[in-house]
């Protein structure tokens, strides 16, 4: 470790992946970039605490994100596939023993619709208990890391998912009823859960970059998000069908605990701790609540309410149909064992690194709302071919189509973020967050409920449905990037 003061020339990494070093500016300099930042709120510049930082290269917070999001991902089809084969015990209802379905030319067989129609349930119950505690301390979590830090949001939540971990692996060994999901469920939605990681890491990113580059560091979030779920999907199914559940869940436990090492050693702070700031203070959630209601310049507030909502739909399609994918592999005709599940899980998490790459090139010639719009319309016609997916190979293709579905997701992000001051990302992501807790919620509702409701009409619906709710955000963001356009073109217009 090497000790050297902010006043020293630093190493930073920027967006393309480079080192470069940066020496320490004037604050005549700081302020002609980050007037704001550094004039009235001193305690948001880069580093913001003026202290001694302690690293010996570059760090940031990639690493804490990629880890979690490995444990997440490896965690969610395990466990789904877990609740499926613990009902399907229950009911004695033997159809996909050794990865297959049985005679899917049949009539439906009405126990594995019973196992179907439980599972997606359970998956309903355990999503509804883990959103209406973390709602909360997310909430409270994101907006006191603009006074407290960033770090404690990101080591808490690790731990919280260690913890998640570690009541799953007893649930397993203890043949335990699968409702004890639920208790895990609660340990990691009190320490935040994986949106509190989300909402620290987005407001890192804010913390440590600038306007014009931050739609692309968003872009690498995601990306880092979607190369550890392809990993992980692939090792949880080739892993899960050599050895079973448990040993899987000792590396989600590891790693749990591997993210939180690692942001405790080497994540330097961004915001300069408050000592004075008080952790359970209703200020918290007023800041957020300011967010969305206080009066803003250039219609501000009305885009910033717009986007939300874009975010919103959009967030949910994916968390809807994401909880779904594994109930609809595992279902005639499709009959997908674990080693399939995990590669159609691979090749969806691989359109994140597919929606970086593609997102960087379309910078060149689209503004960031063009981008998103086309990233949804590659979303949909994915959805709409995978609804209709009666083969492995149509599946397949489906998931090929939305090479670019995540697009949308880093340009809203920073759109949201570019709207409000320096000061005010903590709470702005922490609304994020609670936005995401909500679409988690939403989509477990509408789209567990939807699955087995319509399994008698059409399969695919629930993929169909969401589908065409992708052309509500397309439309929004379209109208309003035009409309932001006009005004950018006005202004230099007056400028001239």
């Amino acid at each position: 470790m090497c000790d050297r003061s902010a006043a020293e020339t630093q190493t930073f990494t920027n967006t393309e992946g480079e080192l470069y070093s940066e020496v320490a500016m004037s604050d005549s300099d700081t302020s002609a970039i980050l007037p704001e930042e550094t004039d009235s709120d001193p305690q948001h510049a880069t580093p913001r605490n003026g202290a001694k930082l302690s690293c010996p290269v570059s760090v940031s917070v990639e690493p804490v994100l990629f880890l979690s999001m490995f444990s997440l991902a490896l965690q969610v089809p395990l466990y789904t596939q877990y609740l499926w084969d613990r009902i399907s015990e229950d009911l004695c209802y033997n159809g996909t023993r050794g990865g297959g379905c049985g005679n899917s030319t049949g009539p439906a067989d009405p126990l594995q619709k019973e196992v179907q129609t439980l599972t997606a349930h359970w998956n309903l119950y355990i999503n509804l208990g883990g959103f209406l505690v973390n709602l909360f301390f997310v909430t409270l979590f994101g907006s006191w890391s603009d006074r407290g830090g960033r770090r404690p949001l990101l080591i808490v939540p690790c731990l919280g998912l260690a913890v998640q971990a570690a009541v799953y692996l007893l649930v397993m060994y203890q043949k335990l009823p699968v409702a004890w999901f639920l208790l895990g469920r609660l340990c990691s939605g009190v320490s935040g859960d994986f949106n509190a990681i989300l909402a620290a890491s987005f407001a890192y990113a804010a913390d440590t970059s600038d306007r014009s580059s931050r739609t692309f560091r968003v872009a690498i979030l995601e990306a880092c998000i979607g190369i550890a779920g392809m990993f992980a999907s692939i090792v949880g199914g080739q892993w899960k069908r050599a050895q079973g559940y448990i040993n899987p869940f000792w590396l989600v436990l590891a790693t749990s605990l591997a993210s939180a090492l690692y942001a405790y050693l080497f994540v330097p702070e961004t915001v300069t701790p408050d000592g004075s700031t008080r952790f359970f203070s209703t200020e918290h959630h007023r800041a957020v609540y300011r967010l969305y209601t206080s009066p803003r310049q250039e219609g501000r507030r009305a885009r910033l309410w717009l986007y939300t909502l874009c975010f919103f739909i959009v967030v949910s399609v994916h968390l809807g149909c994401r909880d779904l994918y594994v109930l609809y592999e595992l279902s005639p005709p499709l009959c997908w064992g674990p080693e399939l599940i995990g590669y159609g899980s691979a090749a969806l998490h691989l359109a994140y690194l597919s929606s970086l790459l593609g997102l960087k090139a379309l910078q060149r010639c689209l503004e960031d709302s063009w981008v998103a719009v086309i990233g949804l319309v590659s979303n949909t016609s994915g959805l709409v071919v995978i609804s209709l997916a009666s083969t492995t190979a149509l599946m397949f293709t489906g998931y090929g189509l939305c090479f670019l579905f995540m697009a949308a997701t880093p340009v809203l992000r920073s759109k949201l973020s570019k709207l409000v001051e320096p000061s005010e990302q903590g709470a702005l992501f922490a609304s994020v967050a609670c936005v995401e807790g909500l679409c988690s919620l939403v989509s477990s509702g509408v789209f567990n409920a939807l699955y087995p409701a319509t399994l008698h009409i059409m399969r695919g619906f629930p993929f169909l449905f969401a589908a065409m709710l992708l052309f509500i955000p397309a439309g929004i963001i379209g109208t309003v990037g035009c409309r932001e356009r006009r005004m950018e073109n006005g202004e230099g217009a007056a400028v001239s």
